[in-house]
């Protein structure tokens, strides 16, 4: 009975996740205020099940105990491992960490005559399941993204990874370019760092690409603003039209010592604008102000694919354990 209880309690993970999601695609911020309360319910949650396996005698409730150990001493550090060394964002990092407190062991929900989740792994560890799901789930956006660009007839080298966006477009996208100067790159301009840039000096993106001979012009600038994190929602950069032939200046590539201001911004935020160097500024700088269309990284943060990863374990189970099964593997 306090087992369906305390199963019927976590389920608040569906709709909080779901809410980090949505505001996470829409503006890759999230409180840190979004866990606490998720976490504080899965250890409630977990010390009462932990009480009903007390004294520990039978085997169920040694197994109780080998489950809570490998979610919280296992995954747990992965979480925050993976953090480290910059495989995911704080986010995604904090989502694992709080599914790994409220989902050691497997839920049980009984609906009509089926109880779910219908595939579970022969270890038991959901918070494991969640993850694997996740990781699943995210392969197959590669695969989204080539379809998609296929059918409209974009074709390079990064279209399973990237897709062609407007420029104008770019003052409400999230990602990092794909483009520079050469052509592709794994190392283009974080797109939080051009908001950055661009309140930074007090301008749009419309009047960057309208004179970027003036702008390109370190003595331009009269005085500098906040340049925020370079959120969405807080402040205008907004798209514009492309230049025209007679808005370009024959002096665009004049040698500045420091041209675009680009190490005088990055010595005012103090290097910390998402990695960017100050030739990685330069470069995509020099893309968003001449081009019509860039190869933008959607960057989906993978707080998504794990929040897809928890409904699927909540009403299907396992993927990858049911795939095995299928195979006759496991």
């Amino acid at each position: 009975m306090l087992g369906a209880t305390t199963d019927l309690l976590r389920l608040i993970a569906v709709p909080a996740l779901g809410w980090a999601a949505w505001r996470d695609v829409r503006t890759r911020r999230l409180p840190n205020r979004l866990w606490t309360p998720l976490v504080a319910i899965g250890l409630l949650t977990l010390v009462v099940d932990a009480v009903g396996h007390l004294p520990v005698t039978t085997v169920d409730d040694r197994l109780f105990l080998v489950r809570v150990g490998v979610s919280l001493l296992i995954l747990v550090p992965l979480a925050y491992g993976l953090w480290w060394f910059g495989g995911v964002g704080g986010a995604d990092a904090k989502a694992l960490m709080t599914l790994a407190v409220l989902f050691p062991t497997y839920p049980v929900f009984y609906l009509a005559t089926d109880a779910y989740p219908l595939v579970a792994t022969t270890l038991g560890v959901f918070s494991l399941t969640i993850l694997t799901n996740a990781v699943l789930v995210g392969l197959a956006y590669p695969l989204y993204l080539g379809a998609r660009n296929t059918l409209r007839g974009d074709r390079s080298l990064v279209m399973f990874v990237g897709r062609r966006t407007d420029v104008s477009a770019l003052p409400t996208e999230h990602g990092r370019l794909f483009e520079d100067g050469e052509g592709f790159t794994r190392h283009g301009l974080d797109i939080d760092a051009l908001r950055m840039y661009l309140r930074w000096r007090g301008t749009t993106l419309p009047a960057l690409r309208a004179a970027p001979e003036r702008h390109r012009d370190p003595e331009s600038i009269d005085g500098t603003s906040d340049p925020t994190d370079g959120a969405v929602d807080a402040g205008d950069v907004g798209g514009g039209a492309a230049p025209s032939p007679a808005d370009l200046d024959p002096d665009f590539d004049a040698d500045y010592d420091d041209p675009w201001a680009a190490e005088r911004f990055l010595d005012d935020v103090e290097g910390s604008a998402y990695g960017t160097t100050p030739e990685t500024l330069r470069e995509g700088l020099g893309v968003v102000t001449t081009r019509e269309t860039v190869w933008l990284s959607p960057g989906v943060p993978f707080i998504v694919p794990l929040f897809l990863g928890l409904v699927v374990a909540l009403t299907y189970g396992d993927l990858l354990f049911g795939l095995l099964r299928a195979l006759g593997v496991a």
